[in-house]
Order: C-alpha cells, then structure tokens, then sequence
C-alpha cells in the first residue's frame, strides 16, 4: 500500500499493478459471463442456481470493466480503489459459491488470489480487514445454506479453515510485497547512488589538472577530458576517432611502448610544440583490452620541480648574503675612501677603480640570485597583450630615449594569461637583450598571434642581430652563463623561471644571421592555474 507521501515512482507501480489485477478479473469475470450465457456450465458451476449465477456473473464482469475504468481515471484515491476492487471480487465470488453449492464448488481458490492480491497491493491492516471480510461472506454464505436448505455441519469447519488461509494469504501476500517494495527501494538508492557516484568521477576526471585519454581495443578515442583535449589541441569531434589520425605523435609513442614497455616517455604535440609527458596503462575490461594514458603539462612539472630548487637556492642565498654582501659593502666602502685620496698616483687609482667595477659586478649578481629566491608567487590575470604592449613600449622608449619606429608591435590583440608585474619583468630583460644586439631598425619587433589548434597565444620578440651558434644555443637558458662580459647570466633564465610559473614558456625560435626571434607562449586562456581552485 502507497500513501500521497510515498515517492511518485512507487506510487505509480501501486497503481500499475491494481489495473494489472483488474485485467485479470475482468478475463474471469467475462470467461463466467460467456459461460452462462450460452448455457454450457460445466459442474458444479451454477448447480443450485443458475439464475443467481448468470446475475453474479454480469455483475462482476461490470464491476470489473467500470473498476478499469476508475483505475485508468483515478476517479478516487488508491485506497479507496482498492477497497472497491477487492470488496467487488469478495461480493461477486460470494454469489457465484452460493449459486454454485457453496464451498464444493471450488470458488474459494478465486476467493484466495483475490485475498492475495489485497495483502500486495493494501497495508497489513487493511490486508487483514479484507481477509476478515472475505471469512465473514463465506460464514454468511453457509450460514444461509443451513438456514434454509440441509447442509452438513462439518461445512462450517471447511468455512473456518478457509477462513484462515485468508488470514494467512493476507499476512503472506503483505510480507512478500513488503519486501518486494524494501528490495525495489534498495534497488533505486543503489541505482541513484551509482548515477550520482558516476556524475561524480566524470566532473572529477573533466575538472582534473592532469590529461586523461581512454583508447578502446581499436585505438579509437573513448574518452578525453578538457585538460586532454587544451595539452593536445583536440577537436570536439574528436571523440570515436583512431588516435593515430588525431594524434600521430602520441600513436607513434603508444607503439613504441606496447614494443618496449617504456611506462613514461616525453611527447612534443604538433599543437604549437607543447611539452607533454604520457604516461600508458593497460585497462581490462569486458570489451577487451583498452589504453588509459595520462598527459601532463611538462611546465607544470617543472614549476613543481623549481618550487623545490627554489627552496635550496633561498637558502643558499641567504646564505651568501651573509657571508658575502658585508665583506664586499666594507670591499667598497674602503675602495671608495681609497679613491677620494689626492695623493693616488694615476696607476694606484686605475687599480681602485677595477676594485669597484667588480665589487659593483659581484653585488649585482648577489642581487639577481636575491631576486630568484625571494621571487613572490604568481597572480595571474586576463590581459589584452596589444593594449598592454602599447604601455610597455612606451615605458621602453622613455627609459632608453628611443624613437617612435624603433619598437614595432604587430599582429592581433589576443587574450593570454599571466601575472602583468611577471610579464613586465620578462619581457623587459628580452627587450634589453634585444636592444643590446640589434643593428637595424625597426630595432625591435613584438608579434602577438594565436596558435592555431592548440589555442594558446604567444608573444615574440625579435631582434635584428646578428644571432648565435648552436653551441651558445644550447646552454643559453642555464645560470651563470653569459655572452656578454660583465653580465650575471641570470636574465634569460630568471625570465624563463617567470614564465614557468605562469604555465607559460620561453623558448628561442629562431637564431640565424638575421636576429633572434624568443617567443613567450602562454598557457591556454581557460586553462586553470595550477595550485588554484
């Protein structure tokens, strides 16, 4: 039994199974009907009267056709409903025994499914008031026999006996149902917990920092998240597609893994020469063998890593600025009284002004070291890099006192994140370098543009110098390296380590006769940051 309160799926399988049992009547019911019409009432139906057989007959066929029809409308409420199916079968059942000789005929079984049917669909006290009622039409029934024809008395222990099967199947009925219906509940709280536990995992796998890509026996994409879709610049079609159509790169290191069982390899996509590391995994599943493979953005890594190098450097520069700074501020201060001196010969003071010159070198690069162990943490912001180049080179000109056509900025005005105190501070040590080398005008070139698939946008700076040897090249980005005699070798890779904070890269594009083309290429504009919600 259902109440208005009870969840509306339970509510409508209460029903559905009330018109169910009303079908089944209305067969029997017009299976008695058709049989006393036409006359062929095999015994003992009818036997003592068939008059009151073909009336009980008739009145249950239209009771049950009419409670079909009530059922399919919802004239009243379910209990109510109930109680005029199962007292119309209690009613009708009754009359036809009586006209058919009462319990011999054999209609107390029809009496007993009716019984059933009233403990499934009714609570336990309205399962027993039918049983009870049911019990009480047949006394009725054989007390009327007894009243006015010759029955034996042992009837009334048959009445009895059939009485408690109706207390029986009423209080069978209702547990089976009962439990039926805590077996149904449990069934849809374990459905809705795994519908809410799979929503869960498929927000958690999208939401994920790191890629996920699920390749099925075929090598077709089953699954990529977005951070996999932003590391390999995949289409929204891509889903269903072989992986190596898409991705021949990451197909190709699939292939060499499944060879030589190398777990972990270094990928460079074509979108835009992103750095990724893939990571492979077999998967057994029902539908075979399929491929779950990891991306991970490589600078985000390496941010990770220079988070720790940081930590060493801070305090390896603390330390230096300890034991180095006081006995080189006392190196020129001494210099410096030294060289106020008017009785210096020229050679003596040509050698304090060495002691100067160097002691102003190693504090600067004491300086830059300070600066990358106490660099702050990255804010990064959406900004428009046309607009913001446009204050930069401004800022540029003045300090330097270049004219309007020595910095040129081209290209489109793109979107790209990053902190703007950071990029300030890259960009100016690319700008100065550039500066320091280049031999025509204009003398520097910023081009801004977006990198077609990945979707990332990127920020060059091009030089009209005359470049560098691979040799150079390869050791450019390292500390302490420098081509320049007197530099710290610290600017390009405190710029590289900016950029990584941000997710961004630095890179040097180009290096021939003509100039240096570095290019900052940021990270995707809807791409969260690492570390932030």
């Amino acid at each position: 039994m259902v109440t208005e309160a009870a969840p509306p799926a339970l509510r409508e399988t209460a029903w559905r199974a009330l018109r169910y049992f009303n079908l089944y009547r209305i067969i029997v019911a017009a299976l008695f009907l058709l049989l006393a019409v036409s006359g062929v009432l095999p015994p003992p139906l009818g036997s003592y009267d068939p008059r009151t057989f073909t009336f009980a007959a008739a009145l249950f066929f239209l009771l049950a056709v009419g409670s079909q029809l009530m059922l399919e409308y919802r004239w009243l409420r379910y209990d109510l409903s109930t109680f005029v199916v199962i007292g119309g079968d209690v009613l009708c059942i009754t009359l036809l025994m009586y006209a058919s000789g009462g319990l011999a005929s054999g209609f107390g079984l029809l009496m007993v499914i009716s019984i059933a049917a009233a403990g499934m669909l009714s609570r336990e006290r309205q399962a027993f008031f039918y049983a009870a009622l049911a019990a009480l039409a047949v006394l009725i029934e054989e007390s009327w026999f007894w009243l006015y024809d010759f029955f034996p008395v042992s009837n009334y222990t048959r009445a009895g006996l059939l009485g408690a099967a109706f207390f029986i199947t009423a209080f069978l009925g209702h547990s089976m149902a009962r439990r039926i219906r805590e077996s149904e509940a449990l069934a849809a709280r374990r459905s809705s917990d795994l519908r809410n536990l799979s929503a869960l995992h498929t927000h958690i796998i999208q939401r994920m920092q790191s890629g996920v890509l699920v390749l099925d026996p075929d090598g077709r994409i089953r699954m990529a998240n977005l951070s996999a879709m932003h590391l390999l610049g995949l289409e929204p079609d891509a889903t269903g597609r072989p992986l190596e159509e898409v991705v021949p790169e990451l197909a190709r290191e699939l292939a060499r893994w499944r060879a030589e069982g190398e777990g972990t390899t270094r990928l460079v996509t074509p979108a835009g020469g992103l750095e990724v590391w893939a990571s492979f995994t077999s998967l057994q599943t029902e539908g075979g063998q399929e491929t779950l493979i990891f991306l991970e953005d490589a600078a985000a890594m390496r941010q990770r890593a220079q988070q720790l190098k940081l930590a060493s450097l801070g305090r390896l520069a603390a330390s230096i600025a300890h034991e180095v700074r006081n006995p080189l501020g006392a190196i020129s201060h001494a210099g410096q009284l030294l060289g106020e001196s008017q009785e210096l010969p020229p050679g003596d003071r040509r050698l304090v002004e060495i002691i100067l010159e160097h002691a102003r070198r190693v504090n600067g690069i004491v300086n830059n070291v300070l600066q990358v162990s106490r660099r702050q943490p990255s804010v990064p912001e959406m900004l428009r890099l046309g607009q913001w180049l446009q204050g930069f080179c401004q800022e540029f000109r003045e300090r330097h006192s270049l004219a309007e056509g020595d910095l040129v900025v081209e290209g489109s005005d793109v979107m790209a994140r990053m902190d703007p105190g950071q990029l300030h501070q890259v960009l100016w040590n690319l700008s100065e370098n550039a500066l320091r080398h280049s031999r025509e005008r204009p003398l520097i070139r910023y081009r801004t543009g977006m990198i077609e698939g990945a979707q990332r946008p990127f920020l060059d700076v091009i030089d009209s110098g005359e470049g560098m040897s691979d040799e150079v090249r390869e050791h450019l980005f390292e500390p302490f390296f420098s081509r320049d005699h007197g530099g710290s070798g610290l600017g390009l890779y405190l710029a590289r380590e900016l950029c990584e904070c941000n997710q961004a890269q630095l890179v040097l594009e180009e290096h021939g006769p003509r100039g240096c083309r570095f290019r900052i290429l940021f990270s995707h504009p809807e791409r969260e940051q690492w570390g932030r919600p």
